[in-house]
């Protein structure tokens, strides 16, 4: 059986795609007691509320007919932002040389987060140069790596 996510980005994705926008990520998360499934878009020059209002639109309408989700849930249609999670082998390959923010689950030399610059990404293992010298991060030790937007 196909997991919620996967169900809703194939439910999802023609319609986005409509909207001339990119399906970034599916979330299907519990908050405070509460459902919530949200979906992220991407749009080449950025994606505004209009674009988030025709796809909330459409998809809502798709996902009272296909039903995939018993029970309640707060549905959120959002921009994938600035400083978005970079998740897939294909978000990684699209961002290498970006500024990015990688966090650990342990403390590496007293600190869990490190700022530097997309360098390398294997199996899981990302690899970002920090003044000059570079840092393997292996899969195990990354909670999350995301863009990070300088000023």
């Amino acid at each position: 059986m196909k997991k919620i996510t996967d169900l809703v980005a194939e439910l999802a994705a023609p319609a986005v795609a409509e909207q001339g926008c990119e399906l970034w990520d599916v979330e299907y998360v519990k908050e405070a007691g509460t459902w919530y499934l949200r979906l992220y878009l991407d749009k080449e020059g950025g994606v505004d509320i209009l674009d988030c209002e025709a796809v909330s639109r459409k998809v809502s309408d798709l996902l009272d007919e296909a039903d995939p989700i018993e029970g309640s849930y707060t549905f959120e249609v959002s921009s994938a932002g600035c400083e978005r999670p970079l998740k897939r082998p294909s978000d990684f390959a699209r961002f290498m040389g970006s500024p990015v923010t990688v966090r650990l689950y342990q403390n590496r030399d007293g600190r869990k987060e490190f700022a530097g610059t997309l360098r390398g990404y294997d199996d899981g293992a990302v690899t970002i140069e920090v003044g000059g010298k570079e840092l393997r991060f292996e899969k195990n030790e990354v909670a999350l790596c995301r863009l990070r937007v300088e000023f």
